[in-house]
């Protein structure tokens, strides 16, 4: 039996005076899975998530939403999902009740006692309920939001750099939640920049300058990249960086806390290009299996800018 699509379009594409900012982007999301969306600013996430929810319309390609075309049937598509924006949209002036009320009106939704009541009471927000929405942390400003994006109850979230700005422990509560809202069948598609993030995503689509560069499940990746490496650990790390920088089988160069990962796919060639680093004082070499970060370094490397 085939899976149920949430969302199912091909060759979206947009352009903004002159320059191709999404570059005909096919996307299929199956039902009650959380997709990660990553790429680097500037590179059509944000510009594909509102074309998929029908806030703007595609200068090229068609597909649907939640069963709804995205071209035609945009309005239906914008009353059936949450949408939670990278910046903080909700009226400061207001409580986080009022806040929440406001939302449901908006929507036009019966029982709106019930359901503001069961939106505190999801997000942890009752004890908070009648601050002012300015006065919160980036934090529970966060929680806000999402509540507010459940509040009518839909069947898919859309999630713009949700966690921007938290602190660690409001971003593993905030992951909590989703898989939470995931085992009850609702989709997410959320964009992100960060690696521990992306793990927890069961799908990955990855894009740069527009285009999709992968698309495969979480676990799969590396594997897919084909990258070789080593942990390389100096008293200079500047001089292997120096070193390495441009070498034959090199693809890759980061640093990782108090050592560098040096991966190539070419395993011999890679090695080659090492191996003469354990003369410099204090180095230790170590093979390593490359994991998302790196993976998703070395897609960058080979990406080009579209705006050049």
């Amino acid at each position: 039996m085939a899976e149920e699509l949430v969302i199912d379009v091909k060759g979206l594409t947009k352009k903004f005076g002159g320059k191709t900012v999404v570059d005909h982007f096919d996307l299929a999301v199956p039902k009650g899975l959380i997709y990660g969306f990553l790429g680097p600013n500037g590179s059509g996430k944000t510009t594909t998530i509102r074309m998929v929810c029908g806030l703007l319309k595609p200068d090229e390609g068609s597909g649907a939403c939640l069963g709804f075309d995205v071209i035609r049937e945009s309005a239906a598509i914008k009353e059936r999902v949450g949408y939670m924006t990278q910046k903080f949209s909700l009226y400061e002036d207001l409580s986080i009740r009022e806040n929440l009320e406001f939302i449901a009106r908006l929507y036009s939704l019966d029982d709106r006692k019930r359901r503001v009541a069961a939106a505190l009471a999801d997000l942890g927000l009752e004890a908070r309920a009648t601050q002012l929405a300015g006065k919160l942390s980036g934090g529970w400003k966060q929680r806000l939001a999402l509540a507010a994006c459940m509040i009518h109850e839909p069947r898919l979230l859309l999630l713009d750099e949700p966690t921007a700005g938290v602190d660690p422990k409001a971003r593993r509560d905030f992951w909590d939640t989703i898989r939470h809202y995931a085992r009850q069948g609702v989709t997410t598609l959320v964009s992100t920049h960060y690696m521990d993030e992306a793990v927890q995503c069961d799908r990955i689509a990855y894009i740069a300058y527009g285009r999709k560069l992968l698309d495969a499940p979480t676990r799969e990746i590396p594997a897919r990249i084909g990258l070789q490496g080593f942990e390389i650990v100096a008293d200079d790390l500047e001089e292997p960086a120096r070193r390495l920088k441009d070498a034959a089988g090199v693809d890759v160069i980061a640093r990782f806390g108090a050592a560098i990962h040096a991966c190539g796919r070419d395993e011999v060639a890679l090695e080659a290009a090492v191996r003469p680093l354990a003369a410099i004082p204090g180095a230790k070499l170590t093979p390593i299996r490359p994991g998302l970060e790196e993976a998703f370094i070395y897609l960058m490397n080979e990406a080009r800018d579209n705006f050049e």
